[in-house]
């Protein structure tokens, strides 16, 4: 079935408003002319009643008048008539009898008598409802001899509307053209401002919506150009621990970190990244132009903490790598020093050098193992140690240092912590990285190196913080995943100074 348009639906309301009113303005419009017509009617029956009832000839005859014998009263009361241009005059005893009548079937009646005093009101007639005006006729001594009655006949409702009719009829066709016109201009208006869709269409756009923001693994937050969230979906509630109900309120009312503050408020963005309670998220804001004209900003984000794991085993993995080639090339070298010692024959000096070889690397690889047993730390720690060599920084493992074999994703945890500590720790180092490993309750990493310090320890674990630059620039992320892997394990990571060293420790608990 075809749905009928916006246009038609407004022109058929307003059509229907026009004469819901047309009708309201009409039973106004009949019963303000009924009011008027009794008071006017009633003003000219009075007026016409009293000059009939000071009329002389009416003063003099009226106390010896007879029903139906014609007198000099019947043209007294005929004048009377005919110069007010009412329906009906008539003359009544005493006792209210009608004795004379311009309507001949009223003679024998009874009236309302007026010795009481003039009267004007409504009153039933042969005839139907009347306006009728009641006065006193009194004799040259003052005394009650009868009654002149006025009336003109009540119109009826059907006299009324024949007679409203015209009017009623131009103000129909006036507010039709004019509500046709303007239902006509307004649906032009509602469809230029909902982009040509229907009512319908706009009903089934928001249903739309709202199902794919509910079924939307991403997090969408739209805000408008003063901060104010227009929508949020459900997954981005739970990505930001967000309550429901936040539309309407500001990035400042949701209690969000200063960073991601930062990156919902920002006019473009690709790609940030954001640590959230145990989470990692990677925000993209841009911007809403309309008409040429900002009107607010949408920030999509996704949960990236299992990549960013993934990214942390690849680091690791990638740092062996790197050394194991720097290896290779130190090993080229020195195969080529044997080279040449057996073309020169000094078999000897071959042996010496050989067992000097041996003994230094079984010496660094030894400090390693004989401390760590867990295969993934360790080699994380042998491919450091040697990188950090080749900047000229010595890193020592401390004498009691003891780590297990864990494996699994608390290996990779571990990893993820040491591997960052070291890298910050020989980034600021003057020359010298130690590292010490302790088991208990939980495991406890300590790194210490003899740099110039912090300049801002409450802030250090901040994502986006660092004293080499920002996140956009790669910097300001490894110590806030080394927070958020320990605090994920039911750890912390907290940093301090001990002698002139700078100190980082991390615990972690084995049971996650």
């Amino acid at each position: 079935m075809r749905r009928t348009t916006l246009a038609a639906q407004l022109l058929r309301l307003q059509l229907l408003i026009v004469v819901v009113v047309l009708v309201a303005i009409g039973g106004l419009s009949l019963a303000q002319s009924s009011a008027t017509f009794q008071r006017d009617a009633g003003r000219r029956a009075q007026s016409a009643a009293e000059t009939l009832a000071a009329n002389p000839v009416v003063r003099q005859l009226l106390p010896s008048a007879q029903p139906r014998i014609r007198t000099g009263l019947q043209s007294a009361v005929e004048s009377v008539r005919a110069v007010s241009g009412l329906d009906y005059a008539q003359l009544a005893d005493g006792d209210g009898a009608v004795i004379l009548s311009t309507v001949p079937e009223q003679v024998g009646s009874t009236t309302r008598s007026a010795a009481g005093g003039s009267t004007v009101g409504l009153t039933e007639t042969t005839f139907g409802k009347a306006v009728e005006a009641n006065v006193p006729v009194l004799d040259d001594e003052g005394v009650f001899i009868g009654t002149a009655v006025v009336g003109d006949r009540y119109p009826s409702a059907l006299d009324r509307f024949l007679q409203a009719a015209p009017n009623l009829i131009v103000y129909l066709a006036v507010a039709s053209v004019l509500g046709g016109v303007g239902s006509v201009l307004l649906a032009r208006r509602v469809k230029r401002q909902t982009l040509g869709m229907e009512a319908s269409e706009i009903l089934d756009l928001v249903g739309q919506r709202e199902a794919m923001l509910r079924g939307l693994k991403e997090g969408v937050v739209a805000l408008d150009p003063n901060g104010r969230v227009l929508l949020m979906s459900e997954s981005a509630h739970e990505l930001l621990h967000i309550e429901h109900g936040s539309k309407g309120r500001t990035v400042d009312e949701l209690g969000l970190t200063d960073r991601l503050r930062d990156v919902l408020l920002g006019t473009a963005s690709d790609d940030e990244i954001v640590v959230v309670g145990d989470r990692v998220l990677v925000l993209n804001t841009v911007p809403i132009v309309s008409k040429g004209r900002a009107v607010g900003t949408v920030t999509t984000f996704r949960d990236r903490t299992e990549l960013t794991d993934v990214e942390e085993e690849l680091g690791v993995t990638k740092t062996s790598s790197t050394a194991l080639r720097e290896h290779i090339h130190e090993f080229d070298n020195q195969l080529h020093t044997i080279s040449g010692l057996v073309q020169l024959q000094e078999y000897d000096e071959v042996v010496n050098y050989v067992d000097g070889l041996t003994a230094r690397r079984e010496g660094a690889t030894s400090v390693v193992t004989d401390s760590v047993s867990d295969v993934g730390v360790a080699a994380l720690l042998i491919a450091k140690i040697g990188a950090a060599a080749h900047r000229s920084v010595s890193v020592e493992i401390d004498d009691g240092s003891r780590l297990g074999s864990h494996g699994g994703a608390l290996s990779r945890d571990l990893c993820t912590v040491l591997g960052n500590l070291v890298d910050n720790a020989v980034a600021a180092s003057s020359g010298r990285v130690r590292i010490a490993l302790r088991e208990g309750d939980g495991i406890e990493i300590e790194v210490r190196d003899d740099g110039p310090g912090v300049p801002d320890p409450e802030r250090i674990f901040e994502q986006g913080w660092s004293t080499r630059g920002s996140a956009s620039t790669g910097h300001g992320f490894g110590l806030a995943l080394v927070r958020l892997v320990c605090r994920r394990r039911g750890g912390d990571v907290s940093v301090g100074s001990d002698d002139g060293w700078t100190v980082f420790t991390a615990v972690i608990e084995e049971q996650q």
